[in-house]
C-alpha cells in the first residue's frame, strides 16, 4: 500500500518541503499547524487564545480533508513558545475533543516557525 498525500485549500499551504498530512493504511499523520490564515498565509491577529483557535481550526480542516475528525485523533504534540500559556492552550484544546481525549505531550521550545506562540500536530485513525 502506498502513502497518500492529504491536501486542502482550507488549511495553510506548507511553508517547506512537507505535506499537510500523509495517510498510510488507516492512519493519518498530520504535520504541525501554526496560526496561519489559509486565505492570506498571515498569522492571525491576537495572542495565544486566537492563535490556538486558528491552529485547531487548521488542524480540523486537514482532518476533514482526510475523511476523519477530532473524534479519531490518537495522539497530539503541542509545542509552546512559553509554558505559561499552557492553561489557555489546554482549555481551548479541550473544547475540540469528546470524553475520550487522545494521548498528548506538551513541550516548551525556544522558537517556532514565523515566531508563533503554539504549534500542534497529530496522528489520527481513518475509517
Amino acid at each position: 500500500m502506498e502513502k497518500k498525500i492529504i491536501y486542502t485549500g482550507k488549511a495553510p499551504e506548507a511553508i517547506g518541503p512537507y505535506s499537510q498530512a500523509i495517510m498510510y493504511k488507516d492512519v493519518l499523520y498530520c504535520s504541525g499547524q501554526i496560526a496561519l490564515l489559509p486565505e492570506t498565509m498571515e498569522i492571525v491577529e491576537g495572542g495565544i487564545e486566537e492563535q490556538t483557535r486558528q491552529v485547531m481550526n487548521n488542524l480540523g480542516e486537514v482532518l476533514e480533508a482526510a475523511g476523519t475528525s477530532y473524534s479519531y485523533v490518537l495522539k497530539c504534540s503541542i509545542f509552546l513558545h512559553d509554558m505559561s500559556d499552557f492553561p489557555v492552550v489546554n482549555r481551548i484544546y479541550g473544547e475540540y475533543f469528546d470524553d475520550l481525549p487522545p494521548a498528548r505531550e506538551t513541550v516548551a521550545v525556544k522558537e517556532l516557525p514565523k515566531s508563533v506562540l503554539v504549534e500542534i500536530s497529530c496522528v489520527a485513525a481513518c475509517e
